[in-house]
């Protein structure tokens, strides 16, 4: 009963999330929509000016906003709800730039145009958010993260070297060498693919906790697996704590599955009869020191290859 309790309060949090109010759009105002006030109005003056000699030279608008909160909203959904309502560009070129933040969320976007997309990537803009705004952001410098983000993104659309920006924006932090250029991901595509890599490493995961003897040599394989691919979703600090706890929880749990008896009938039925079943799954010993499959309808190809034929359909 109590789990079925817990499992209701959570059904209704979610529920309380989806249902709440999608985040409105503003009223465009000027190149500068301050609607969560953490400017200073020198600051929104000098954007300003230097927003609209970059689109008297270049013909290129860019815009800045910042909202309180956007509640439970996806931030590049609602980047793109007010890049289209606001219109920003020119009609036959797409040369628009809306840079976002909201700071009661801690978040930020820098959303480009179809047409400036080749010249302001997506790893350049995530390289701007990394690496010149975030660090003013974290110190509670609104005013400074976002001159020098504007800077920066004038700068890139002018032809300029992010490097040199990034070297003269006096950022007290220094990269720990695994900073990689890749653009910054919402929390849906950070569940979907981490789903996909917890999902493979994980399944990999079991079976070596699983195989008596053998899910050693899993063990070693996969340290690099964990410290590594992890990174994508949750970023260094969190790699760093699925690596921690896949090398002290790996062995601790087949030292605690090592005096079960179901695993023990496994080893022996492994080393007598060169196979064994455990959970539905079945593992056999052989030259590589292990193998695993589910099932037990003994199917298996005869070793054809195709050229690609075939047909895809949608509906």
């Amino acid at each position: 009963m109590r789990t079925i309790s817990k499992n209701i309060v959570f059904l209704i949090i979610f529920l309380g999330f989806s249902l709440l109010p999608a985040a409105e759009v503003p009223y465009l105002t000027g190149r500068v929509t301050d609607t969560a006030e953490i400017l200073s109005e020198a600051t929104r003056r000098s954007l300003a000016t230097i927003l609209k000699a970059h689109e008297d030279r270049t013909g290129n608008q860019i815009a800045v906003l910042t909202i309180p909160t956007i509640g439970g909203e996806d931030i590049e959904e609602y980047a793109v709800e007010v890049f289209n309502t606001w219109e920003l560009g020119q009609e036959n070129r797409d040369n628009g730039v809306l840079i976002v933040v909201v700071p009661n969320d801690r978040r930020m976007r820098i959303e480009v145009g179809y047409g400036l997309e080749a010249t302001l990537t997506d790893a350049l803009a995530g390289r701007i958010i990394r690496s010149v705004m975030t660090p003013k952001f974290k110190n509670g410098d609104y005013d400074a993260g976002l001159a020098e983000g504007v800077k920066a993104v004038v700068a890139v659309l002018e032809g300029g070297e992010l490097a040199e920006v990034e070297s003269g924006s006096g950022g007290s932090e220094e990269s720990s060498g695994l900073d990689m250029d890749m653009p910054a991901m919402g929390i849906t595509e950070r569940i979907l693919l981490g789903a996909f890599i917890f999902g493979i490493i994980g399944l990999f995961t079991i079976v070596g906790v699983l195989t008596p003897g053998a899910g050693w040599f899993l063990y070693l394989f996969l340290i690099p697996f964990w410290a590594v691919f992890p990174i994508i979703v949750v970023g260094t600090t969190g790699a760093l704590t699925c690596l921690i706890t896949f090398i002290i929880g790996f062995p601790v749990v087949k030292l605690v599955l090592k005096n079960k008896d179901w695993y023990k009938k496994a080893g022996q039925d492994l080393r007598t009869k060169g196979k064994a079943s455990i959970g539905g799954f079945s593992f056999s010993s052989g030259g590589s020191g292990g193998s695993w499959s589910s099932g037990s309808s003994g199917f298996s190809g005869g070793g054809g290859s195709s050229g690609g034929g075939g047909a895809s359909g949608s509906w």
